[in-house]
């Protein structure tokens, strides 16, 4: 992995974590993930006009990564309705990783050095070591089914991490295809939510059309640059380093949100860091 590649996935996490901390609004789990979505998708629509249309070959994967982003949706919104984001949050993103390289290595033929795989364990070592040991003091233990519910999570993040990666490559244009993406999936999350909830749901989003669109504008960018270093580097690599996502956002509970920093928080970021230079190094 290239230093440029490198940085750019660094300055992604840190991207998606700005928006996962800026879309703190009162509306429940759902309507604020489909507030997101559609700020990005509308975002994403204005760009159309200046990339190519992806190639034929590229709509399949494009498809599929549709359908999976709606089951993540889905199960993360329920997962933070039984959960607690300190848990939730880093058992998906964690478990991710995990499953993008399996099936990068054995069936997509993306294959790791044992160094890059050494990092890309211990990262996720240190996430999963922040869902158990370094949430609040005093806080309830997680749950079977929060822990189902995460890890289904997990599964429907892999699924689209490798489809848009797949994608990407085939289409030879990651950014076109990330604005395609993004703006097919803002139509299906707002399908989804009127089938759902009906029109008043989406009415509900208008007072909060700012933080959509800034939330959005982050999401659409953070995402844009995964999908194109997953076009130049390991899928599982790239992967792995987004959820350093995580730190960024326990810096931001810590600095910003004056949340306590206990021993646990600590031993995870320093494992995560740890994994984070063992993958540039090797």
């Amino acid at each position: 992995m290239t230093t440029s590649v490198f940085l750019a996935i660094l300055a992604a996490a840190a991207l998606h974590a700005g928006w996962n901390a800026l879309v703190r609004v009162n509306l429940d789990r759902l309507l604020a993930i489909t507030l997101i979505q559609i700020g990005s998708g509308g975002l994403a629509l204005l760009g159309l006009a200046f990339v190519p249309v992806p190639v034929r070959a590229a709509w399949p994967w494009l498809a599929l990564s549709a359908v999976m982003h709606i089951g993540y949706n889905v199960y993360l919104a329920r997962a933070y309705r039984i959960g607690e984001l300190g848990q939730v949050y880093p058992v998906a993103r964690g478990a991710a990783p995990l499953l993008v390289t399996l099936v990068s290595v054995m069936w997509l033929g993306d294959p790791l050095a044992p160094a890059e795989v050494s990092g890309v364990l211990v990262l996720v070592g240190g996430i999963v070591t922040m869902a158990f040991v370094g949430g609040r003091r005093g806080a309830a233990p997680i749950d079977r089914r929060t822990i189902g519910c995460a890890l289904m999570t997990a599964c429907f993040i892999a699924a689209y991490t490798l489809s848009d990666g797949a994608g990407a490559r085939i289409n030879g244009h990651a950014p076109g295809y990330a604005l395609w993406l993004f703006a097919v999936n803002g139509l299906v999350m707002g399908g989804m939510l009127w089938r759902l909830r009906g029109r008043r749901a989406l009415a509900a989003l208008s007072g909060y059309w700012r933080v959509g669109l800034g939330g959005g504008a982050m999401s659409l960018l953070a995402y844009g640059i995964v999908i194109w270093a997953m076009s130049r580097a390991p899928m599982a690599l790239v992967a792995a380093l987004r959820e350093s996502s995580i730190l960024f956002a326990l810096l931001i509970a810590t600095l910003w949100l004056k949340e306590p920093l206990g021993r646990g928080r600590v031993l995870a970021a320093g494992m995560m860091l740890a994994g984070m230079v063992v993958m540039r190094l090797s």
